[in-house]
């Protein structure tokens, strides 16, 4: 069976991925699930490089894996930067379940793990969210924050491009009417409560000196050992969590080439192995696992079986 991301689309909702993305985390800290490293192929392009992984995954009554493409220069294509397919399999019998288009998946999944790590992190007095980047993961974390931060009032939206913003903000906007939505320079949406760091650049878009002393910054973009979104300021004067230890140091160049420590794995974080950072900095960088994949696959294949 081939799902598309127009069937996926009401079978994954944030409200039921969320909790899963939350236990997934859990279990994966506390190993539980196989999952290898992903395998990544540098593909050379006439007018650049591409990015091609496989993630393979092995967790309760599923198996998955996830091929997906980064391919920067699709965008002025008009085509999407990501790309990915997920199959999904019966770990009993080794049956192939389905195969789904996986752009859905990735984008919902990874703004989950942003959600989970919000609502285990944050000050309970903030109130303002500034984002630097206007893609994608900008609209799917508005729409899984609103899940676990009903106090949010404000959002400052910074982007290379200020059509992009204002666009953003026009289709933000209707849908979440007790947020006041803002366009802002790169320094005016940092010194927010929290910032959420979602961009494919090589070189910092962040820089330390524009954040609160007390701010929460989630980075879930630039990945690979040798591009970087968050300067060195920014990534020393941190408390760094992780969403996997071993694949931030492996596949993060925020946290390689700044030379950084990781504190704790935000699974430690959710079951109280490691008390949660207050009254700090705090940096919760993320790189995408296989098992959030199979964990989004899964709540979408058991929700179109009934």
């Amino acid at each position: 069976m081939y799902i598309s991301e127009e069937q996926l689309r009401p079978h994954l909702t944030y409200a039921a991925l969320i909790p899963a993305i939350r236990q997934a985390l859990i279990d994966y800290t506390a190993g539980c699930i196989q999952q290898p490293l992903r395998t990544i192929l540098q593909v050379p392009l006439a007018d650049g490089t591409g990015w091609f992984a496989t993630m393979p995954v092995v967790h309760g009554e599923y198996m998955a894996v996830k091929t997906v493409t980064f391919y920067p220069t699709n965008a002025a294509r008009g085509l999407h930067t990501h790309l990915a397919i997920v199959e999904l399999l019966r770990r009993a019998t080794g049956e192939p379940l389905a195969v789904m288009d996986g752009r859905l998946i990735t984008e919902m999944r990874t703004a989950a793990v942003s959600a989970v790590a919000l609502a285990a992190l944050k000050s309970p007095a903030a109130t303002t969210l500034g984002i630097l980047g206007a893609g994608v993961q900008a609209r799917s974390h508005i729409e899984a924050f609103a899940h676990v931060w009903p106090t949010l009032v404000e959002v400052r939206i910074a982007g290379r491009s200020a059509a992009n913003v204002q666009k953003l903000i026009a289709e933000l906007a209707p849908l979440h009417p007790q947020i006041k939505f803002l366009g802002a320079e790169h320094h005016h949406a940092a010194a927010a409560d929290v910032v959420l760091v979602a961009t494919s650049s090589p070189t910092p878009v962040l820089e330390g000196r524009w954040l609160q002393p007390h701010a929460l910054v989630l980075s879930c973009g630039a990945t690979g050992p040798t591009v970087r979104e968050l300067d060195s300021e920014t990534m020393l004067t941190s408390t760094v969590i992780a969403e996997s230890r071993q694949s931030v140091e492996r596949e993060s160049g925020d946290v390689i080439l700044s030379g950084a420590r990781v504190h704790a794995e935000l699974g430690e974080i959710l079951t109280g192995q490691v008390p949660a950072p207050r009254n700090q900095r705090v940096l919760f960088k993320s790189v995408g696992m296989a098992i959030e994949d199979l964990t989004a696959a899964r709540i979408a294949w058991e929700s179109l079986q009934k």
